[in-house]
């Protein structure tokens, strides 16, 4: 069974800090698929910072969206006392 996705929060440099239904936090760095296809919009960051939960996985309004075993394989633990800052305003979106 894949672990399914609770929260996202879009961060700086096209990340994705993922809340996994196992408890974890993870970060995932988009911008490998920046160059792909329609993963090419994503690069605007008022595209990209409109990110949600759907159906357990990352989804954009245009319909884009990650497998979340992938998200999970492809993506680095964050500690938990680690939070997120830096200035910047991370969107969280759950469902």
């Amino acid at each position: 069974m894949y672990p399914g996705v609770k929260t996202v929060e879009a961060i700086a440099d096209h990340r994705l800090v993922v809340g996994f239904d196992t408890g974890e936090r993870r970060i995932y760095d988009v911008r490998p698929l920046l160059t792909v296809g329609r993963f090419q919009a994503l690069a605007a960051p008022e595209v990209f910072n409109r990110v949600r939960v759907a159906f357990d996985t990352v989804e954009w309004e245009n319909g884009l969206d990650l497998d979340p075993e992938y998200l999970y394989r492809r993506s680095e633990p964050l500690p938990r006392e680690q939070a997120v800052c830096g200035g910047d305003e991370p969107r969280r979106r759950s469902r």
